[in-house]
């Protein structure tokens, strides 16, 4: 049986971690939107869809010079 080494040795899953912080921006933004149900544009703009595309496409612009 193999068993994981004690004395402080913590492991990060930095994708989990980001994507529990996006869950709780979520619950933040329909709790902020009372009785009303957020909006796919809305939703986008809490996961910064556009922000992340928008990166991407200067990222790939930027190296091609």
């Amino acid at each position: 049986m193999r068993v994981a080494p004690g004395g402080g040795t913590a492991v990060q899953d930095h994708v989990a971690l980001a994507e529990i912080e996006l869950c709780g921006e979520l619950i933040i933004a329909a709790s902020a939107a009372g009785e009303e149900r957020l909006s796919m544009e809305s939703i986008d703009q809490v996961l910064r869809v556009g922000e992340e595309q928008a990166g991407r496409e200067g990222a790939a612009g930027s190296g091609a010079q």
